[in-house]
């Protein structure tokens, strides 16, 4: 239809439609007349510009007649909201549809979040190391003690300078922590004490070396770095040295690992209800639960079958701190890694992260284990 064919609306009494004034189309108009308001052509169609509408039939009834005002029940202009099921105005078909039921979103299948087999392969080469030195001869696992507290420490104190511009100093803390180590295997809880304090020290009279300005807060990530690391790790050492040291390590080693499985396998599987969200999203109650359950059955057994004089009920006390202890401790190292913002301390494990990372339940436990054998086995 040309431009000729627009003209002016029809009578006030037909406000609202706007259509052919007559039963019939429009008649051609022998010449081009200038459009307008003023155009009083009787042949020509009486209608005005609109928006462009899609063409959809009226789902509500047949469209009134010229007589009426137009009645549509459909979607009038393009930027109007379609209903769920309907497709858009260019491909509806002419005919109306029943809303088309929406397909169930696929189930989407739970992750672990890591390399399992990297993360298998690397705890099982792990495990051999360790029971082999453990029950090779004492100094040697003592050895690996000493390598693991020192790596420790270089990913702990690179990541506070990376992080935070924090220079806790390295060199004192890696021989004080491994000569803690030692000390505490073959002098005892006296020993590891003394250590700890010339280490102290050492990080204090070393970081004097350098500029004033941040040896505060340098020197307080030195001492909470000794602590933490090599001082805790030293309790394995004491573990060690009793008749059947090798044993008690084992021990110590069994509960923790089996409770870290027990909170993952229980957590992934049945976890709904948060532990700590704000630390560690990936806690679940469940899961604690499941260290729980699953410590305190280690526990049982190993104290009844392993430890010279242990019984099952004193597994069952041991199986329950070390899944408190164990829980705490990774805790406390997620809320260090999200102050630091970082998911893992280090890569030199694939799987796993860095030694940090393998460390964190272990660390809080041996103090633990430590004490409680004594109280119920002794020290010899």
């Amino acid at each position: 239809m040309s431009d000729s064919s627009w003209g002016a609306p029809q009578a006030a009494g037909q406000a609202g439609y706007w259509g052919p004034t007559g039963g019939g189309p429009a008649q051609p108009v022998p010449e081009a007349v200038p459009a307008g308001p003023t155009y009083d052509a009787p042949e020509a169609q009486q209608t005005r510009p609109m928006p462009i509408v899609p063409d959809v039939p009226a789902y509500g009834g047949d469209q009134d007649d010229n007589r009426g005002a137009a009645r549509l029940s459909g979607p009038l202009f393009r930027d109007e909201t379609f209903q769920t099921g309907e497709l858009p105005a260019e491909t509806q078909n002419p005919e109306p549809m029943p809303d088309a039921p929406q397909p169930a979103p696929a189930p989407q299948k739970k992750s672990a979040g890591r390399d399992l087999s990297a993360a298998i392969g690397v705890g099982v080469g792990l495990g051999v190391v360790i029971v082999a030195s453990l029950f090779i001869q004492k100094a040697v696992f003592v050895g690996v003690i000493a390598v693991a507290v020192v790596v420790g420490l270089w990913e702990l104190t690179s990541r506070l300078q990376e992080r935070k511009g924090i220079k806790a100093p390295l060199v004192p803390l890696a021989v004080g922590g491994a000569a803690m180590v030692v000390a505490g295997y073959v002098r005892g809880a006296e020993g590891a004490w003394v250590a700890m304090a010339l280490t102290a020290l050492a990080a204090l009279v070393w970081r004097m070396t350098e500029p004033p300005e941040g040896y505060l807060k340098d020197v307080t990530a030195g001492v909470f770095a000794a602590f933490y690391v090599p001082f805790l790790a030293t309790f394995v050492a004491l573990m060690l040295t009793a008749d059947d040291g090798p044993w008690r390590v084992l021990t110590f080693l069994l509960l923790t690992v089996v409770s870290d499985t027990g909170a993952y396998a229980v957590g992934w599987r049945f976890g709904k209800h948060k532990l700590a969200p704000r630390i560690s999203p990936g806690k679940t109650r469940e899961g604690l639960l499941g260290a729980v359950l699953f410590a305190m059955v280690a526990g049982a057994l190993c104290m009844q079958f392993l430890i010279d004089g242990g019984t099952w009920w004193q597994g069952l006390l041991l199986g329950l701190a070390v899944a408190g202890s164990a829980t705490l401790g990774d805790l406390g190292e997620s809320m260090i890694k999200r102050d630091l913002g970082i998911k893992d301390m280090g890569t030199l494990l694939p799987g796993h992260g860095g030694i940090m990372d393998r460390l964190d339940s272990l660390l809080p436990t041996a103090p633990v284990v430590w004490l409680l054998m004594v109280i119920f086995v002794g020290s010899a």
